[in-house]
């Protein structure tokens, strides 16, 4: 290289400006999402556009965070210095973990010499670099220290391992997600900024290498969970309470197994001592010694070190004797919860029967009252959500309650009642939405009884006045449909 040009490439990595190899490793991402309207579970929000930057992966595929394409209704890369588009699709997501991978068509050369970027893992104390694109298409690099790998809750549920760093971002245009790279290699995605404390959550690397293998697999599974909760045991009452003998330093006491959960099925009970996991002794706060973090909660061992179908052995103490136990993870689908905790990519499913609107309870409903949903969103669904394992171990599947009612002439003096568990429908005890078809077939005397767990603990519809108002509902208020079931 001629000397003047080597100093000018100098002079823009100096600066926070990449040179074009670095720039030509990510790309643009422009998408379209509408998402469901919860509270009008008929129809959609209005359209939003967002921008990202994505990186560049080998295959010709690209990263992004799975909040930026959730609800997507159209997607499409850009080159890095605009004016070039080409339509893309999803390869997979996941909610839980924040990731996706994009792919563009197979025809399209768009990232075609496209350096892609390696993955490496980082420690506490390493430099990292947050890519993004100026307006003209160079690389503006943002550098700052690690500072801290934990576990730390993700957008819809759970928590995973995250790299915390400390670094003044910029804002700027397709900002949406960002690349994190250390020594010229993908080291995580940027999940959120605090421009206030200056403290930049990542998505690190074994996440991210988790949900590749996985995707590579050709089916994809998602994280697996164990399924129990536990209370530290530092408290040396608790200790001789669990029988824990003094040689024992470590273990955490088991609180919580969740029915047909992997530690469930393994024979795992409430009350055991949980002292070991494969070859990892568990502390009393319920950490491990990892060999690149340090002490981190167990949740990483099952969640990111294992795949869905893996094997682990749990060691215990019960009532002070040693077991072990052996427990195959498996991968919790967010249907299969009372409660789901996130809906995404699907539509809520709802019956209006003469104005009154049935729904299924589920977190996403709660979080369409706002960003303060903890505070707006009624106690009652809160508290359902919330401890939804013990409050509905014997059932039901999904709680179906009343969210409003629609004035009609079916419901006069119903008109303020909602957010209201049915529990039955003409007798028939309702397991989920599924049951309210056939439950609306039986009337009661000619008439649609309705049992709530609160107060009116009954009301009544007449059943022929119900029928009739169906088609002035549907066309008074402009529905699509009167009940969606899928």
């Amino acid at each position: 290289m001629h000397r003047t040009a080597f100093l000018l490439a100098l002079a823009f990595l100096a600066s926070g400006i990449a040179s074009s190899a670095e720039k030509l490793s990510v790309v643009r991402v422009n998408v379209t999402t509408q998402s469901w309207d919860f509270h009008r579970p008929w129809g959609k929000r209005q359209p939003l556009t967002r921008r990202a930057i994505g990186a560049v992966l080998p295959g010709n595929r690209v990263l992004v965070t799975a909040d930026l394409v959730a609800n997507l209704t159209y997607l499409e890369l850009e080159n890095p210095e605009g004016g070039r588009k080409v339509p893309a699709s999803l390869v997979a997501a996941d909610y839980e973990a924040n990731l996706a991978l994009l792919q563009t068509e197979a025809d399209s050369d768009l990232l075609t010499g496209a350096p892609a970027l390696q993955i490496t893992e980082s420690g506490i104390g390493d430099q990292l670099s947050v890519w993004q694109l100026e307006n003209n298409g160079r690389l503006l690099v943002t550098k700052g220290p690690m500072t801290t790998a934990e576990i730390s809750a993700y957008p819809v549920d759970g928590g995973f391992l995250i790299y915390r760093a400390t670094m003044q971002i910029q804002g700027r245009d397709s900002s949406f997600t960002l690349p994190v790279v250390n020594n010229g290699k993908l080291t995580g995605i940027l999940m959120s900024y605090d421009a206030q404390s200056t403290n930049a959550n990542i998505i690190p690397a074994p996440v991210i290498q988790h949900f590749l293998k996985d995707v590579a697999g050709g089916h994809y599974a998602g994280f697996p969970r164990i399924g129990y909760a536990f209370s530290p045991t530092r408290d040396p009452s608790l200790r001789r309470y669990a029988k824990i003998p003094d040689a024992v330093t470590g273990g955490v006491y088991i609180t919580e197994v969740l029915k047909d959960s992997p530690a469930a099925k393994a024979g795992l009970q409430k009350g055991d001592v949980l002292i070991r996991v494969d070859d990892f002794a568990v502390d009393q706060d319920g950490n491990f010694d990892d060999a690149a973090y340090g002490k981190i909660p167990v949740a990483h061992l099952f969640n990111v070190h294992h795949f869905v179908g893996d094997k682990v052995n749990l060691q215990i103490l019960r009532a002070g004797e040693r077991k072990s136990l052996d427990a195959t993870l498996e991968h919790r689908a967010p249907e299969s919860y009372v409660s789901d905790p996130y809906i995404i990519d699907r539509r809520p499913r709802f019956v209006i029967v003469g104005g009154l609107i049935l729904q299924e309870l589920s977190r996403q409903y709660l979080k369409d009252f706002g960003p303060d949903w903890l505070r707006r969103a009624p106690e009652r669904l809160i508290y359902w959500d919330r401890f939804q394992s013990d409050l509905f171990a014997d059932g039901p599947r999904k709680l179906v309650f009343l969210s409003r009612v629609m004035p009609t002439s079916a419901t006069v003096g119903y008109e303020e009642l909602n957010h209201l568990l049915v529990t039955k429908i003409n007798g028939v005890a309702l397991q989920s939405l599924d049951d309210v078809p056939k439950a609306l077939e039986k009337p009661v005397d000619g008439f649609h009884k309705i049992e709530f767990e609160e107060d009116p603990k009954t009301i009544y519809l007449d059943a022929a006045e119900t029928q009739k108002t169906e088609r002035q509902v549907q066309m008074q208020y402009r529905l699509p449909a009167l009940k969606f079931l899928e």
